[in-house]
C-alpha cells in the first residue's frame, strides 16, 4: 500500500500543479490582453490616420494622372485622325497609279494588236501578190 499511496500522491500533486499552472496562464493571458488593449487601439488609430493621409496625399496625383490620361487620349485621337487621312491619301494614290498603269497597258496592247494586224495584212497582201504572179 505504500507504493500505491506514493503514486496517488505523486500523480495527484502533478494534477494539482497542472491545474494551478493552467489557472495562472489563463490569468496572465487576461492581464496581457488588458495591458495590450490600449496599444492595439493606438495601432488601429495610427493605421487609420496613415491611410487617411495617404488618400489625401494621393488625390492630387490621381487628378494629375487623370488629366494626363485625357490629354494623351486627345493627342492619340488627333494622330489617329491624321493617320487615317494619310492612309486614305495613299489608297487614293495607289488607285490612281493603278488606273494609269492599266490605261497605259491597254494602249500598249491596242498598239501592238494594231501593229501585228497591219503586219499580218501586209504579209497576206504580199503572199497574194506572189501567188498571183506565179499563176500568171
Amino acid at each position: 500500500m505504500g507504493l500505491s499511496s506514493f503514486f496517488k500522491n505523486l500523480f495527484g500533486t502533478a494534477k494539482d500543479s497542472a491545474t494551478d499552472l493552467a489557472n495562472q496562464a489563463e490569468s496572465t493571458f487576461e492581464h496581457a490582453k488588458e495591458a495590450a488593449a490600449p496599444y492595439i487601439d493606438k495601432a488601429e488609430t495610427f493605421a487609420e490616420e496613415t491611410i487617411a493621409k495617404a488618400k489625401e496625399a494621393s488625390e492630387p496625383i490621381i487628378d494629375s494622372a487623370t488629366q494626363y490620361a485625357h490629354q494623351a487620349k486627345e493627342i492619340v485621337s488627333e494622330y489617329v485622325e491624321k493617320a487615317s487621312d494619310s492612309i486614305s491619301e495613299v489608297i487614293d494614290s495607289v488607285k490612281e497609279k493603278t488606273t494609269e498603269v492599266v490605261s497605259e497597258t491597254k494602249t500598249a496592247v491596242s498598239e501592238t494588236v494594231t501593229d501585228v494586224s497591219e503586219k499580218t495584212e501586209t504579209k497576206t497582201d504580199e503572199i497574194i501578190d506572189e501567188v498571183s504572179d506565179k499563176e500568171s
